[in-house]
């Protein structure tokens, strides 16, 4: 039975501290329209409650969130929801134009408003945190990680080059963003905080104390201060050319989609939810588990 578009997203307010959780652990939190938009929901009431300080995203059981949904029984891709951006529907459109609206409003538009909340977010990651899932981590202010948490964007191997919030060079340092996409590989909690990309690696049995400790502290600063100083570390980043860079992406990401239905008939390179959970996990030539989009679990 499909979740219902409530209870794909949890949402509950504490001390100040608002915990926003993807509650679709039986498919390792995979992405679909209905998650999406329960998400951006979910930030928009946060963000809308003066009594709400500092935000947390979740996501329940084993693991963060495994990326994009291109293999459950709840992909809802053909379906229409109401629009949070100005964008027009993209069912019924023909060609590229059906991904390229669908990805500016579910993705790459969704994903910019979150980062741009005026509220301090915190992402709390466990297990995969893959593709799909990494622009959810992205967009938060924090990511605090458990030991067990990896990282990866394997999309490379559809041709495709990384996730439409193209992040990568900020979040990691380019030689190494090059070599978290060449490969494919998980990158390994440790290493990421050795990277910069993550703030704090906990053991996972204290992975919601230690969040909920660090989401405590911040609660208390001043309201306009935090926003003010979360909109001066992003203007930084801005001037850096963040935002210029994600759109060249963005449009590169669409004509590798393009591409590969005129030489394949398949937008993903021939990869499946299957195939690509076979390509991440560990072996010889391999990293990770998966149910969504070049996405791992």
């Amino acid at each position: 039975m499909q979740a219902t578009h409530e209870s794909v997203v949890e949402y509950s307010v504490s001390d100040g501290i608002a915990t926003i959780t993807m509650n679709r652990p039986e498919y390792h939190n995979a992405q679909n329209s209905k998650m999406t938009y329960a998400l951006d929901a979910a930030f928009k009431r946060a963000s809308n409650d003066d009594a709400v300080k500092v935000i947390v995203l979740a996501g329940a059981g084993k693991h963060f969130s495994a990326g994009h949904d291109i293999g459950t029984p709840g992909r809802d891709i053909d379906q229409s929801f109401e629009r949070a951006s100005l964008w027009y529907d993209h069912v019924g459109k023909e060609g590229g134009e059906f991904l390229y609206a669908r990805e500016q409003e579910v993705y790459l538009g969704m994903c910019r408003r979150w980062r741009d909340l005026p509220k301090p977010t915190i992402a709390m990651v466990q297990g995969a945190c893959v593709a799909g899932g990494l622009m959810l981590a992205w967009v938060c202010d924090l990511i605090v990680a458990s030991e067990d948490a990896f990282f990866s964007d394997p999309v490379v191997r559809m041709g495709i080059p990384g996730v439409e919030y193209f992040a990568h060079a900020y979040e990691l340092n380019p030689r190494i963003a090059k070599e978290f996409l060449f490969l494919g590989e998980r990158m390994d909690a440790a290493r990421a905080y050795q990277m910069g990309m993550v703030n704090r690696v906990v053991p996972r049995e204290r992975l919601q104390d230690a969040t909920t400790e660090i989401a405590a502290k911040i609660a208390r600063m001043p309201r306009l201060g935090l926003t003010l100083t979360k909109q001066a570390v992003n203007h930084v980043e801005e001037l850096q050319g963040k935002r210029a860079a994600m759109d060249a992406a963005f449009a590169w990401h669409h004509f590798a989609h393009a591409h590969n239905e005129l030489v394949s008939g398949d937008k993903l390179g021939g990869y499946d939810a299957r195939r690509m959970a076979e390509s991440q996990r560990p072996g010889p030539a391999a990293v990770g588990d998966a149910k969504a989009k070049g996405e791992v679990a």
